[in-house]
């Protein structure tokens, strides 16, 4: 029988802060990996069985080993996982792709000693004193940092949040390493040349890392919703940050899922609010909160409030890629395929010479993509089936080669967020005109 307490101590690990620590996790990821492609080696001969690499190597096995030490890596490791897993999974081997969806979940949190250290070089020995009631468990833990709650020296209830150590100065090897071992392993396929996203990836990634960059978003975010009664953000301690602690008020709420719950009207209510704010970040701030985490946004039962949490992957839009998508999604709702395939190559897309099959198969996925904008009135998602019918399609997309190539980088962004808005909807069962809401900016 587990003891008490057994749980937390197994999502509890150290970060490995150095550079020649975390090179030794990503070589032992490695290891891990071929030593698990013998043992099935192995396993299929003595089976009388013909080994084939691609079974080989993408077992459940590998996909666990893989998984759990990118998770204790956190970091750019792990966030590169979870951006793969969102915006090529439906295009990854099903195994490889269950591997990334897991680094979505919560991660593994640091020891208390570990976190004490971290504490201590943004606070000083006494950093103790300065909170009252600071609790060692965290309310949350992710890719870059953990969240903690405490209550500050005046009395309110805040939230730090806590940067790993090392994760910071070790984006670029981390990126580096985790591209060596996709390549070299054959977790991706030959041909997807997926430099571009990494080379981009690395630079989002220190615009997380920069905790006084997410407090400016944090605060221009505040000052542009303070007077929208239907959405609530923390507030900025600047007194109590630090480079790798950002202090904010402590805002609570119950998880977004939660709003399941209500009634078709308020479902509806929520989630349009989503959507608005949304298309109001890519076509009017040209600045989008680009995560699309579930555990990003809160509910507030009373006031029915929707709270509104890190801005770490806040993205700014240059206003070519805003005025170009503005033409694609203008193109697509009139079915006018010409123009919405020249809109998508402007944007970077690869959609194939006119009349081939390749543009009609990317022009088709377009077109399921857009059909909650192109369709007037309320949209079901609840009886939707396009994310079954874009994953369908996508299995024969991906035998074209022109398709192995890294899609428009701010693009991937955008639909990552879309993609979450898209699967929110759904799992709120909401019904919302999107129609309307995207034709106001076009």
């Amino acid at each position: 029988m587990a003891r008490k307490g057994d749980d937390e101590d197994e999502r509890q690990r150290a970060v490995p802060a150095s550079r020649a620590g975390r090179f030794a996790r990503m070589a032992r990821i490695a290891g891990g990996v071929a030593g698990g492609m013998l043992a099935e080696g192995g396993r299929q001969i003595r089976a009388g069985k013909r080994p084939r690499a691609r079974e080989m190597l993408l077992t459940p096995g590998n996909a666990r080993r893989v998984a759990e030490q990118l998770s204790t890596m956190r970091g750019a490791a792990m966030k590169v996982g979870q951006i793969l897993s969102m915006d090529t999974g439906d295009f990854l081997p099903r195994e490889l792709a269950d591997v990334f969806a897991r680094l979505r979940e919560d991660a593994h949190y640091m020891p208390a000693a570990q976190l004490s250290e971290v504490m201590e070089s943004a606070y000083g020995d006494e950093w103790e004193s300065l909170f009252y009631g600071f609790e060692m468990k965290p309310l949350a833990a992710a890719s870059i940092g953990q969240v903690h709650k405490a209550i500050s020296p005046d009395g309110r209830e805040i939230v730090l949040k806590v940067q790993y150590p090392g994760v910071a100065r070790s984006i670029d090897s981390d990126v580096d390493n985790i591209a060596s071992l996709l390549r070299l392993s054959g977790l991706l396929p030959g041909d997807f040349d997926i430099q571009p996203l990494l080379e981009d990836a690395k630079r989002q990634l220190k615009d997380e890392a920069d905790y006084n960059l997410e407090a400016s978003h944090l605060r221009k975010f505040g000052e542009l919703l303070g007077a929208d009664d239907r959405f609530v953000l923390p507030e900025v301690l600047p007194d109590l940050t630090r480079p790798n602690v950002l202090a904010m008020t402590y805002v609570p709420g119950q998880p977004i899922e939660s709003v399941a719950s209500k009634s078709q009207a308020e479902r509806d209510r929520v989630v349009t609010a989503l959507f608005e704010l949304m298309f109001m970040e890519l076509f009017e701030l040209r600045l989008m909160q680009t995560d699309p985490n579930f555990a990003n946004y809160r509910y507030r039962p009373k006031s029915g409030e929707i709270v509104l949490l890190d801005f770490g992957a806040t993205r700014p839009f240059k206003a070519g890629f805003v005025n170009n998508y503005r033409k694609l999604v203008t193109a697509a709702m009139r079915e006018d395929e010409e123009k919405a395939a020249a809109a998508a190559k402007r944007l970077g897309y690869s959609v194939g010479e006119r009349g081939s099959d390749y543009r009609e198969l990317i022009m088709a996925l377009f077109d399921i993509a857009m059909e909650p904008l192109r369709i007037p009135g309320p949209y079901d998602f609840a009886t939707s089936t396009m994310a079954a019918d874009m994953s369908a399609l996508g299995e024969e997309i991906t035998s074209h080669e022109a398709f192995w190539q890294a899609p428009p980088t701010d693009a991937v962004y955008f639909h990552r967020k879309v993609g979450g808005m898209f699967l929110l909807a759904t799992r709120l069962k909401a019904r919302v005109d999107v129609h309307s809401l995207i034709d106001a900016w076009l």
